[in-house]
C-alpha cells in the first residue's frame, strides 16, 4: 500500500510508558484492550466499521528501524533508559491476537471494534495507529452510508480528495466511502491501489480554455465519447444543453449540473433531452452536496441520476470526528484474567475481554445487541431470538486469519495488479455487508435526522463483575 517504516506514528507517551513497562519487567505480560466509540456524534444512530484491513498491514509489518532507534535513543526523555530497551526495539514486532468487528459491520456506542490481546508494551504502542485508522475511516464510510441512504438507490460518486485533510486523508476516504455504499471516485490512486472504480467528468478551466463553448464540448467529445460527463453550467445551463441536444445529438452519455437551482434546472434539461429523443442520457449533479441538500432533491422530484460528494463526504463535516478510545480492559498472568476498569466521570469502562452479540426478529431485522463477557454462553431470552457475535478472530500470533483480510505478506506495499484484484474483493465483500446490514436496521434508525437510539446493553455478569471491582477499587482507596 504505502510503504514506509510507520513504528513512530504514535504518541510519544506510548514509548515512554513502554520504555517504563520494560525496565519494571512488565513486557512479557499479556493485556487486554479494547478500541470503541463512547457516543455517537450529533444525528447518528450508527456506525459502519472500516479501516480494519489497514490496520492488520501495520500490526503485521511494525517494526523499528535503525534509524528510528537512533532518534529515540538521542531523544532527551530517553536520556535515562537503558540499552537494553533500544535493543528490544530492535526486534520489535507485533505477536498478539486481535478481534475485531469486520469491515462493513453496524456498530453502536459503547460496543468493542476491536479487541487486541498480546504482551503490553505491543499493545501500548500501536494504539494511536489504530485509533487513528478506525476512527477515520469508521466516520467517513458511516457519513457514505448516510448519504446514500438519502439518495434512494441513485449511485453517489466520492469527490472529496481535493477538500480533504491531506491527500493520504483523500485516499483512505475514498476507500471508505466505497465501503459505505458509495459506487467508486474521482481518486486515481484509490483506483491503483484498492481497485475501487474511477468516474471523472471535466472542469470549468476546461471549457473556458476554449473561444467558444461548443469547441470545448466538441473536443472533448472526440476523444471521449463513449464516457464523457459533458459540464454544461460554466456560462448559461440550458442554452449549453439546447445547443448541445442540436449539434451533439443522442450520443452524449451524461450531463453535469454544478451549479443553481439543481432540482428545477434537472427538470427542465431532462425535458429537452427527452424531447429530443436523448433518453438514455445521463444527469449527474455535484456542488457542495450533503445527504439533507440530496433527501430535500428527490423529495423535490429533481431529475437526478446520480451525485457527486466531496467535501461533506470526505470530511464528515457535520460530524467531523469520533469518540474512539482504546482502553486497557484486562491483564493476563499465568492464563488468568484480571479485569480493569476506569472510574472516571463520564468515562467509566467495563472490564475483561469482550464480545458483542446482535439479536435479530424473525424476519431479520436488528432488534439488540448485547455487551458480554468474552466468555459468556448467551441463550436465547425466547425460542424466537436468532444470535450472533460480531466479534471474530482476524489476527493470531502477529499474522492474518480472517479470510477476508489479506496478509501483508502477499505484497501489500506493492499494488500490482494480483494484489489490486485480491483488495477489491475485500472491499467487495465490506461493501456487501455494509450494504446488507442497513437493510436490517429500522426505519427510524435509518432516518437522516434520526434521534432515535438502538438498544445496547450489558450482560448481568459483566455488569455484576463491573461492580465488584468497583467496590473493591473503593474500599482500597478507604
Amino acid at each position: 500500500m504505502i510503504e514506509r517504516a510507520q513504528a513512530l506514528i504514535t504518541d510519544l507517551y506510548e514509548l515512554t510508558m513502554a520504555a517504563a513497562y520494560f525496565d519494571s519487567g512488565l513486557h512479557h505480560d499479556d493485556a487486554v484492550f479494547e478500541l470503541f466509540v463512547r457516543r455517537l456524534p450529533n444525528h447518528r444512530s450508527y456506525l459502519i466499521a472500516a479501516g480494519l484491513e489497514e490496520a492488520l498491514d501495520y500490526l503485521s509489518s511494525l517494526r523499528f528501524t535503525p534509524d528510528q532507534i537512533d532518534y529515540l535513543r538521542e531523544h532527551p526523555v530517553f536520556k535515562n533508559v537503558s540499552g537494553e530497551f533500544f535493543d528490544y526495539l530492535a526486534g520489535f514486532k507485533f505477536t498478539g491476537d486481535v478481534w475485531a468487528m469486520p469491515e462493513g459491520t453496524v456498530a453502536f456506542g459503547m460496543e468493542p471494534l476491536i479487541r487486541v490481546t498480546a504482551p503490553i508494551i505491543e499493545a501500548q504502542i500501536i494504539e494511536t495507529f489504530l485509533l487513528s485508522t478506525i476512527n477515520f475511516q469508521t466516520m467517513i464510510a458511516s457519513k457514505a452510508g448516510r448519504v446514500v441512504t438519502a439518495a434512494e438507490g441513485r449511485g453517489i460518486i466520492e469527490f472529496g480528495t481535493r477538500r480533504a485533510h491531506g491527500t493520504e486523508a483523500g485516499l483512505f476516504a475514498a476507500r471508505a466511502a466505497y465501503i459505505g455504499g458509495c459506487i467508486g471516485t474521482s481518486n486515481v490512486e484509490a483506483g491503483h491501489v484498492f481497485g475501487i472504480p474511477t468516474f471523472g467528468t471535466l472542469a470549468h478551466s476546461f471549457v473556458m480554455s476554449f473561444e467558444d463553448e461548443d469547441e470545448a464540448f466538441r473536443a472533448f467529445l472526440k476523444v471521449f465519447p463513449a464516457t464523457a460527463t459533458v459540464l454544461v453550467d460554466t456560462y448559461d445551463t440550458i442554452d449549453a444543453v439546447t445547443r448541445l441536444v442540436r449539434e451533439f445529438g443522442p450520443g452524449i452519455p451524461a450531463v453535469r449540473l454544478d451549479s443553481g437551482d439543481l432540482c428545477d434546472l434537472s427538470k427542465r434539461v431532462r425535458l429537452l433531452l427527452d424531447n429530443a429523443g436523448m433518453t438514455q442520457t445521463k444527469i449527474f449533479a455535484s456542488g457542495d452536496l450533503n445527504e439533507y441538500k440530496i433527501a430535500e432533491l428527490i423529495s423535490g422530484g429533481a431529475k437526478i441520476d446520480s451525485f457527486g460528494v466531496g467535501t461533506e463526504l470526505a470530511t464528515s463535516s457535520d460530524a467531523p470526528s469520533l469518540s474512539g478510545v482504546y482502553k486497557l480492559s484486562g491483564l493476563e498472568k499465568n492464563g488468568v484474567l484480571s479485569g480493569r476498569i476506569k472510574l472516571s466521570h463520564a468515562k467509566a469502562t467495563y472490564p475483561g475481554a469482550k464480545q458483542v452479540w446482535r439479536f435479530r426478529d424473525q424476519a431479520g431485522k436488528y432488534a439488540r445487541d448485547l455487551i458480554a463477557l468474552a466468555d459468556e454462553e448467551i441463550p436465547a431470552a425466547n425460542s424466537n431470538d436468532l444470535i450472533s457475535p460480531l466479534l471474530t478472530r482476524v489476527m493470531q500470533q502477529g499474522r492474518v486469519v480472517d479470510a477476508d483480510q489479506h496478509s501483508a505478506d502477499d505484497g501489500a506495499n506493492t499494488p500490482d495488479r494480483h494484489t489490486r484484484d485480491s483488495r477489491f474483493s475485500c472491499l467487495n465483500r465490506a461493501r456487501d455487508r455494509a450494504a446488507a446490514e442497513l437493510t436490517r436496521l429500522s426505519k427510524t434508525i435509518l432516518a437522516i435526522d434520526s434521534e432515535d437510539e438502538y438498544p445496547v446493553s450489558f450482560s448481568k455478569r459483566l455488569s455484576s463483575e463491573r461492580a465488584r471491582l468497583e467496590q473493591k477499587i473503593s474500599e482500597r482507596r478507604h
